[in-house]
């Protein structure tokens, strides 16, 4: 099982995420701010025509190749996975992709502290929105995490913080089917693994995660972990911003 990665701070190019980025022969900068917080894109899942032969890449997915009609417009808070009280006065919006090591970071340092602070007190309710951009292995782990959460909402965010403590290193490609199959048969209970390996080989739930990447994209997010405060996209993402930006909402 592939080793947890250190986040390390790397200069921003200024670039973003566009609708346009496609994954494999992936070109990208990783740029990492407060303390490891923040991954943004400087030039996200650049591809080449035809070049799906390079090492690990055969048989992940793009998103050129999911097809189906998706809506990217509106928010759609119903359709994503969620913690909290549905009645909360605060809507948060995590952008992530399980590959970042940021986003591993900050599940690790702030999320139990989210959790107790916001969510347990009713205050805010948090959803889950994929923005997998950092290589073709990042879409097939949304596309797992999707297909998790069909069977429970419980389950995706049991997915998420387990598959974090095995997250292997942003520049190789190690979230594959095979990998994901032995993670989820290992680590998680109460999941129906025939289904979800039935789910997972046939690349049942990608519409969904490419219909999350370009609503982000959409709504300004270039880079993760992003987060956005009742409809409004936060430009950092420190735990100190993103409580501010729910205090400011609350009654």
């Amino acid at each position: 099982m592939p080793n947890k990665k250190n986040s390390k701070t790397k200069r921003p190019s200024g670039k973003k995420a566009t609708g346009k980025a496609q994954a494999g022969s992936a070109k990208f900068v990783i740029t990492l701010i407060a303390a490891g917080i923040v991954v943004l894109a400087a030039a996200v899942l650049l591809w080449k025509n035809g070049d799906s032969a390079a090492s690990g890449l055969n048989g992940l997915p793009n998103y050129t190749e999911i097809r189906g009609d998706y809506d990217a417009e509106g928010l759609k808070y119903e359709k994503q996975p969620h913690l909290g009280r549905r009645d909360a006065p605060v809507k948060v919006i995590e952008f992530a992709d399980f590959k970042c090591p940021a986003c591993q970071k900050w599940e690790e340092t702030y999320m139990e502290r989210f959790q107790r602070e916001y969510l347990d007190t009713g205050k805010a309710e948090l959803y889950f929105m994929n923005f997998a951009f950092i290589d073709r292995d990042s879409i097939m782990a949304a596309g797992a995490g999707e297909a998790i959460y069909a069977q429970s909402n419980e389950k995706f965010w049991e997915f998420k913080r387990k598959l974090y403590e095995h997250q292997g290193d942003e520049t190789q490609i190690w979230a594959t089917p095979a990998f994901l199959l032995d993670f989820v048969k290992g680590n998680m209970q109460g999941i129906d693994f025939e289904r979800f390996q039935k789910d997972l080989t046939e690349h049942a739930y990608l519409l969904p995660v490419k219909e999350d990447f370009k609503t982000a994209g959409n709504y300004g997010v270039n880079g993760t972990p992003q987060f956005m405060v009742n409809g409004k996209l936060l430009s950092g993402s420190t735990y100190e911003e993103l409580a501010a930006a729910i205090d400011a909402q609350l009654p």
